[in-house]
């Protein structure tokens, strides 16, 4: 952590989140960083909230000072073994102090039952690749665009990402286990 102080995590929120604004304004930052400003919201609170009402669905929270300073959203399926990072966030002016992995370590540490987690992220956000990869130990399985095809051979659906990667961790048994 490069000499940083790691912020401290509050555990999981229930419900809707108190920081679906967060969730928003990280998603509306990073994007127009990477490819100018966007006329319309890139992750409206809303679908944020809607998301949180289906079932499965968790919502974590990092605070530091006490604000704010990241947040992740997570769907499980404890019977398949599977979960999905659906979004995760580090407030700007907040990252590279640990806030990313301590939010992920979190969330693998309450999901010991998960075997596979997967996440996708726009290809154009490097600090997000990175991240996945590096520091919590995804691999990239698909670069996604507009000339793949999926398994039933329609054309792609792509949720309005446009061009992105999927990536999957793998968890082995021995690390899933709880003794």
């Amino acid at each position: 952590m490069r000499g940083r102080k790691r912020e401290d995590l509050e555990g999981r929120v229930g419900g809707r989140p108190r920081d679906g604004a967060g969730h928003a304004e990280g998603f509306q930052t990073s994007t127009e960083r990477a490819i100018g400003r966007c006329r319309d919201p890139v992750l409206p609170e809303s679908d944020i909230c809607s998301t949180l009402e289906k079932e499965g669905w968790e919502a974590y929270k990092a605070e530091a000072g006490g604000r704010i300073v990241g947040g992740a959203l997570v769907s499980v399926d404890a019977e398949r073994g599977e979960g999905s990072l659906d979004t995760i966030y580090v407030a700007d002016g907040a990252q590279g102090r640990g806030i990313g992995r301590a939010l992920w370590e979190a969330i693998e540490s309450s999901h010991s039952e998960i075997a596979l987690w997967r996440t996708c992220t726009p290809y154009f956000d490097k600090r997000n690749v990175h991240f996945y990869i590096n520091v919590c130990g995804f691999h990239a399985v698909r670069f996604c665009n507009d000339h793949l095809r999926d398994p039933d051979g329609d054309a792609w659906e792509d949720g309005g990402l446009g061009e992105f990667f999927d990536f999957e961790k793998r968890v082995p048994p021995r690390a899933r286990c709880e003794d």
